[in-house]
This record gives C-alpha cells, sequence and structure tokens, in this order.
C-alpha cells in the first residue's frame, strides 16, 4: 500500500517540526522516550488481552448504549477483519454521509473535473458595442462561486467589446430543479446549516450581510456591480430567467478542480458542497439535477463497491437528512474499495483531515499514536456522532453512533480512543 504521508508531503509539502503548523524541534533522544512514553500509556491492557478486546473497550462510553453504536475495522496488510460491533445495524451516519458522495464524484467525473460558470447573451451587439438584449449569467452547480469570478467574467465581456447592455441581467438556475433544501431535513437547517440549494449560488447566495432566499437573483445583482466595475454601462433591474438555445457564448469561467471542492467538503465537513456535488451527479447521470436522482447514483455506486447493501438509506449528501441510514460495515467497505482504487485512492485520503494537524480533527488525537497518522471523516448531530477513515496504510476503521440526543463529547472521546489502539497497532 503507498504511503499517504509521502503523497500528502508531495503535494502540500512536508508536515513535520520544520513545518509552522506542526510542533516546535526536540531533541532526537527526548522526542524518542516521549513516543514510548505515550505509546504505552495510550496501549495500556491487561496481561493477554489482544487488539479486539482493546478496540471493543475503546468504545465504551458515558451516555452511548453499546447497542446505538456500531462499528467495524479492517486490517489491509493481512486482509482481515480485526473488528465488528453491530456492524450490519442501520445508523444515521450525519456527515459520514459526505464519503458516499466524495467517491462517487471521484469515480464518476474524475479529480479535474471542473464546472463551468458562463455568460450568454441574447441579442445583437452593433458596431458601437451596445448590445440590444440581455445578459444571461447562467449557472451549472459550482459550489464556490465567488464575486472574484464575477468580476472577472465581466472583464471578459467586456474584451468582447461589449460597453452597454440595454435589457436586464439575468441570472438561470435551471441545469438543477429549484428545491433549496434537503429531504428530511429539519426546518432549522435552512440557512443555517446550509445556503439555499441552486445550480447558481455566488458568495453562498450573500449580498451584503443578506442571505437572500433567491440565490439567481442574488448572483444576477452582483453580477450587475461587476459589469459596471468593468466599464459596462447596465440600466434596469437584475432579475431571473432561463437562457433559450439561441443565446450565444461570451464567456465562460471554470470552477476549481473537482480534486480542490471534495478536499473542501471533507476538511471542513461542507453540507453546501456536499449537496451541490448530489444535484451533479444526478444531472449528469440522470438527466434531473435533483437530489433524488443524485442520491440513486450514490446507490448504484455503492452497490457496486460493497457488499452489504443492507441496512442503506441515501436520502441526501451532507447527512442532515433525518431518513439516511449507513451502516459500519457499508462505510468501511466502502472506504476499503477507494483505497484499493488506483484512480480515486490517493485523493480520498487526501481529503480527509489529520488527526491533530487541520480540518474538523485538528484538535483531537494531538497525541502519538494516532497524531498525523489517522485521516477520517467525521460527522456530528444532535442525534449521530461518526469517525471513519483511515490509520496509516494499514487499517480502515469506521465507528457511527446514534442516541437521542447523543452526547457528542463522550462519542468524541470513545472514536479516539478507538483510533489510537488501532494507530498503536499499525
Amino acid at each position: 500500500m503507498p504511503d499517504y504521508r509521502e503523497a500528502r508531503d508531495r503535494i502540500h509539502g512536508p508536515v513535520g517540526p520544520s513545518s509552522p503548523s506542526c510542533r516546535p524541534t526536540f531533541p532526537t533522544h527526548i522526542w524518542t522516550a516521549v513516543v514510548v512514553f505515550l505509546a504505552a500509556l495510550v496501549l495500556a491492557a491487561p496481561a493477554g488481552a489482544g487488539l479486539r478486546d482493546r478496540l471493543a473497550k475503546a468504545l465504551v462510553t458515558p451516555g452511548v448504549s453499546s447497542a446505538a453504536t456500531g462499528a467495524w475495522a479492517y486490517d489491509l496488510a493481512n486482509n482481515k477483519v480485526v473488528f465488528g460491533q453491530n456492524q450490519y445495524s442501520s445508523y444515521r451516519p450525519a456527515s459520514n454521509e459526505k464519503l458516499t458522495v466524495a467517491v462517487t464524484v471521484l469515480d464518476r467525473f474524475g479529480s479535474d473535473f471542473h464546472i463551468p460558470t458562463e455568460v450568454l447573451r441574447r441579442g445583437v451587439v452593433d458596431g458601437s458595442g451596445v448590445l440590444h438584449g440581455r445578459l444571461i449569467l447562467k449557472g451549472y452547480g459550482d459550489p464556490w462561486l465567488k464575486s472574484w469570478r464575477l468580476r472577472s467574467l465581466a472583464k471578459r465581456v467586456y474584451a468582447a467589446g461589449i460597453r452597454r447592455v440595454t435589457g436586464r441581467i439575468v441570472g438561470d438556475e435551471s441545469y438543477f430543479d429549484r428545491v433549496r433544501t434537503g429531504p428530511g431535513w429539519k426546518p432549522s437547517f435552512y440557512k443555517i446549516e446550509s445556503p439555499p440549494l441552486s445550480a447558481l449560488v455566488v458568495d453562498n447566495a450573500h449580498v451584503g450581510r443578506r442571505m437572500w432566499d433567491e440565490p439567481a437573483k442574488a448572483a444576477a445583482v452582483l453580477f450587475k456591480r461587476a459589469l459596471r466595475g468593468a466599464g459596462i454601462a447596465v440600466p434596469g433591474s437584475p432579475g431571473k430567467g432561463v437562457a433559450d438555445s439561441s443565446a450565444a457564448l461570451v464567456a465562460r469561467s471554470n470552477s476549481f478542480s473537482l480534486e480542490r471542492i471534495v478536499f473542501r467538503m471533507n476538511h471542513v465537513s461542507d453540507n453546501f458542497f456536499a449537496e451541490m456535488l448530489l444535484k451533479q451527479l444526478g444531472k449528469a447521470f440522470r438527466g434531473q439535477g435533483s437530489t433524488a436522482a443524485g442520491a440513486r447514483v450514490v446507490r448504484e455506486e455503492l452497490g457496486q463497491r460493497i457488499a452489504h447493501m443492507g441496512g442503506v438509506r441515501v436520502v441526501d449528501g451532507s447527512g442532515l437528512s433525518l431518513d439516511d441510514r449507513l451502516t459500519a460495515r457499508a462505510v468501511g467497505e466502502l472506504l476499503r474499495s477507494a483505497i484499493r482504487d488506483g484512480t480515486i485512492g490517493d485523493e480520498l485520503v487526501d481529503s480527509l483531515p489529520i488527526a491533530g494537524v487541520n480540518g474538523t480533527l485538528e484538535d483531537r488525537m494531538e497525541r502519538l499514536p494516532a497524531y498525523r497518522h489517522v485521516f477520517a471523516k467525521t460527522g456530528t448531530t444532535s442525534r449521530a456522532s461518526a469517525l471513519s477513515g483511515y490509520v496509516t496504510a494499514r487499517y480502515v476503521f469506521a465507528i457511527l453512533q446514534n442516541g437521542d440526543p447523543i452526547p457528542y463529547y463522550y462519542a468524541r472521546k470513545a472514536q479516539d480512543r478507538f483510533a489510537q489502539v488501532l494507530a498503536g497497532a499499525a
């Protein structure tokens, strides 16, 4: 198996004592002593206790029932399951749901996939640079579309010879459906956990400090400002509309690569990114830019990668839905399949937070042996806590814990202990 620490160093530079994100440099003999001491503390167990027993003990924690905890661990080096607890039981996955989206988009689109945003014109440009018609800003589901990209597009419109527009500036969100939230979401999730979903969202649907209910109209407002900043006269009020087949392309801007988008989604656990990527899957492979269509594509992908689909229910992409269900075995088998897939394995591992270093694991497992050696996706809602990923290139693991509510502090402590035990055995 490849060493994913080395792969990460090649892409992002070394993460070590010389890096500003890491600990100060210590003399080698002191550091060695500290490593041995900490490892002994983590792995202390009754004489004769095996790995399975230590993992089981690690999961015991106040307020979380063993019946509400599913866990699975697999030894990649020896090709065998080393732990299973309620591994086929169905649980809410929280943001571990994003792993299903990450694997599917990397496999179906490839890490170099880019999402376009286009400027189209409806009408004729005369010799003096006046467009007798309208400009349409059409979105194709880029979740990372920002105002600076609109300014770049506006400069390209100017470079195309347009100096004045007689008609309106229109935002076109028709590539996706207009459903703003995911199925099974609590009403309070709207705008709090995710901006309104749309194929055209700029700055997370913010104009100034306010998040708009109509993202496409908000994008048109921002684009009008960008056009004026580029020296293009634009009278009239912005609005929403749909570009017909006769509209001519004026300018195009591509998103960051899918690899970077997935990295952000998993590192900060971005719900909006996950939902937008799910609709992207639905549009590309089912012809419908909807959550339901995207979920069908994800289920197809899971069916190809895991042997046990019982208890799996994919409803949205972020894990916010109260109706999502996964099993620890399903998550573990998905991760095992991905790491063995030469086309997506490195990209998926690289997208995961590193224990004690960055992302949602920055302040967890800050000591050896798990520190810097665990790459995993977290998940937290009021009813679920999860941690699934890799321990170096040796182990795959998945932990799903449910409660009503879930005491996430204790749940995380149990997850971290579990990962520490695996890291000590790697």
